[in-house]
């Protein structure tokens, strides 16, 4: 998973796009990568899909009612807000920022274990997916 951090008071289109772009500039993205979310405004924008077809990427959305499309997702905000947000009292949001970047790319990354990933963190899943990428 590669996240783009950026954080504001509101969940429009410009700061959704901005945050993919951060994560996009954080990775080397394969061509035709593809853009999950759900049905909201703010993705099916046309606005938003001039942003995704602009780093090459493919845009798909969940179905209407289908509450598994976007399972994934909600288990990493869940864990997000459980594990950390919910626990910590953020003096500025530079320091929420901050704390939640650290969150995500040190320990939800980098060391928690993931039941749907076979137990393993899903930064060790990606390096074993590249390396078998790298020798085909």
């Amino acid at each position: 998973m590669v996240v783009g951090y950026a954080m504001g008071d509101n969940y429009k289109t410009p700061l959704i796009a901005e945050a993919l772009h951060r994560a996009a500039g954080n990775t080397t993205l394969t061509p035709d990568a593809i853009f999950h979310s759900d049905r909201g405004s703010n993705y099916t924008s046309r606005d938003f899909a001039a942003v995704v077809t602009g780093l090459g990427m493919r845009q798909s959305v969940g179905r209407t009612g289908i509450l598994y499309d976007n399972a994934m997702a909600e288990s990493f905000f869940a864990a997000l807000k459980n594990e950390r947000v919910h626990r910590t009292a953020y003096p500025t949001r530079a320091h929420a920022r901050a704390d939640i970047a650290r969150y995500i790319e040190f320990w939800y990354n980098s060391t928690r274990l993931h039941s749907g990933l076979g137990y393993k963190p899903p930064q060790e899943v990606l390096d074993e997916w590249t390396k078998g990428q790298q020798v085909a």
